[in-house]
């Protein structure tokens, strides 16, 4: 057990962190100063477990199973007839043909999602995921979904804001959708949470902010730098992804005169630890790492520890 990331093993990669980290953070002549010492995490994969299915997704398939068993008609098409059925491999395949650059079911999906939240107030989707959080249980996991975030990143986060680093969430995922939980997960406040997110308008007469019917942008891909520097203003000094949709903002943490670390999470975990091996969605990221530019971290090799202890039961738990 070692007092700096005490749930990686001392493997180069733990030692390639921190020796970045203290000099960035030091007084020699790697040091930056503390307003560039911005890191940015993916969330779905990076920090906190993403199989079977993203957690956002897991939420909205409860929701279209409710819109069609109130309309069954629905049920004759994608993807509420998977969501009936209990056959959620379309769910799978749609996102996985999205990783390899065919958003076709990709856009049908997207379309049932605003089917869901078009003209809901802001503050009234924000309950409702805040009360999926409070309840919902990982589906393989059988654990609350604050015990699905991967402990070894939690660490991280830390340990990079004791040397100074401000950390900001950008993902692929629903930006409202992660803002009622990455306080209390994370430690990361909703103002530093950059994601996708559906199109906004607001409602004067009930002085209210509502969801159109619209996708404004998906934060993904070539995404990703372009929203990091419109919400920020500034470059990140370390990045951390898993996928192929994270390789742009880990090319994006390297600039001319200033050395930057991003980090890849492989998971390439067969221990029985809880977190399955894959692979598929991170091909082109993964052999863009081989030329060390950018550090593969091995779930596997890299971590003692995937998952953090249960959370201590509170008053207001069941008995």
């Amino acid at each position: 057990m070692t007092s700096s990331l005490p749930s990686w093993r001392d493997t180069s990669t733990r030692t390639r962190i921190i020796e970045f980290v203290d000099a960035v953070s030091g007084d020699g002549p790697e040091a930056v100063p503390v307003s560039e010492r911005i890191a940015v995490f993916d969330n779905d994969g990076t920090l906190w477990t993403e199989k079977p299915m993203p957690t956002q997704l897991a939420y909205i398939v409860e929701q279209w199973a409710a819109a069609a068993k109130a309309d069954p008609a629905l049920a004759e098409q994608q993807p509420y007839r998977g969501v009936v059925d209990g056959d959620l491999s379309w769910l799978g395949g749609a996102i996985e043909k999205h990783y390899a650059g065919d958003d076709a079911d990709l856009k049908v999906m997207i379309g049932a999602m605003l089917g869901l939240t078009v003209d809901v107030p802001v503050d009234e989707y924000a309950t409702a995921v805040a009360d999926f959080y409070r309840e919902a249980l990982h589906p393989t996991l059988r654990r609350p979904y604050a015990e699905a975030v991967y402990q070894p990143m939690l660490e991280l986060l830390r340990h990079l804001e004791q040397h100074g680093f401000t950390c900001y969430i950008v993902s692929g995922g629903d930006r409202d959708f992660m803002r009622p939980m990455t306080e209390d997960y994370y430690g990361i406040p909703p103002e530093r949470v950059i994601g996708s997110a559906l199109g906004l308008t607001y409602d004067g007469a009930a002085n209210a902010v509502k969801y159109g019917a619209s996708f404004s942008f998906m934060d993904d891909g070539p995404e990703k730098p372009v929203r990091i520097w419109s919400r920020i203003g500034r470059r990140p000094l370390l990045a951390v992804g898993n996928s192929n949709g994270d390789l742009p903002m880990l090319r994006f943490a390297h600039a001319d005169g200033r050395e930057g670390l991003s980090l890849l999470i492989h998971h390439d975990d067969d221990t029985g630890r809880g977190d399955s091996p894959y692979d598929k969605g991170a091909e082109e990221a993964l052999a863009a790492a081989q030329d060390g530019s950018i550090v593969r971290v091995s779930v596997k090799d890299d971590w003692s520890t995937v998952f953090p202890d249960p959370r201590p039961a509170t008053d207001g738990d069941a008995a």
